[in-house]
């Protein structure tokens, strides 16, 4: 004996290849949730990169600071800022500005560099305002320096300290504080 069955009811058509609204309404979703959290994230790394560069600056300069003293038994006439004729005894073989024997002794990137001297580079400051670094010399030979950023006061325990303000924070310093 053969049963048939059958039944009234039709069977769901299978399910095409293709996306339904709500299906892409959820991925657009998802993705813009993840593009929201990770942009602040990336700003901040990219701060944090340029701080980074300044700094790394700031130590080649107190480096260079420190070469110019071993090799002549004293430090650059100038300090204070780092003007364009601190920038021109230190990077060129000048002979001027107790540079005597013509040593470069830094090294130093275009942009770090426009009419004022060694700056900080273009988009470190808003607006792409640049500025000179700080340059503090222990000249008495106490092995530490006090500085003023902003209205805070820093002791460093060195004979060179190399600086700019913070462009997010006037009393904070970047470069070689330590």
């Amino acid at each position: 004996m053969v049963m048939n069955i059958t039944s009234s009811q039709k069977f769901p058509k299978a399910k095409s290849d293709s996306f339904t609204l709500v299906e892409l309404l959820v991925v657009i979703s998802i993705i813009g949730l993840l593009a929201g959290l990770g942009l602040p994230a990336i700003n901040g790394a990219i701060n944090a990169g340029k701080k980074a560069e300044v700094a790394a600056m700031a130590e080649s300069i107190k480096t260079a600071v420190n070469a110019f003293y071993a090799e002549y038994s004293s430090y650059p006439s100038n300090s204070g800022r780092t003007d364009s004729t601190f920038l021109t005894n230190m990077s060129t073989t000048n002979t001027n500005g107790g540079n005597t024997r013509g040593i470069a002794f830094l090294e130093v990137p275009p942009k770090f560099t426009n009419a004022n001297g060694l700056v900080t580079p273009r988009g470190f400051y808003s607006g792409n305002g640049q500025s000179n670094f700080f340059l503090a010399i222990d000249t008495n030979g106490s092995g530490v320096l006090t500085n003023v950023v902003g209205s805070s006061n820093y002791v460093v325990p060195s004979s060179v300290a190399v600086w700019v303000v913070d462009p997010k924070a006037s009393n904070k310093p970047v470069g070689t504080f330590k």
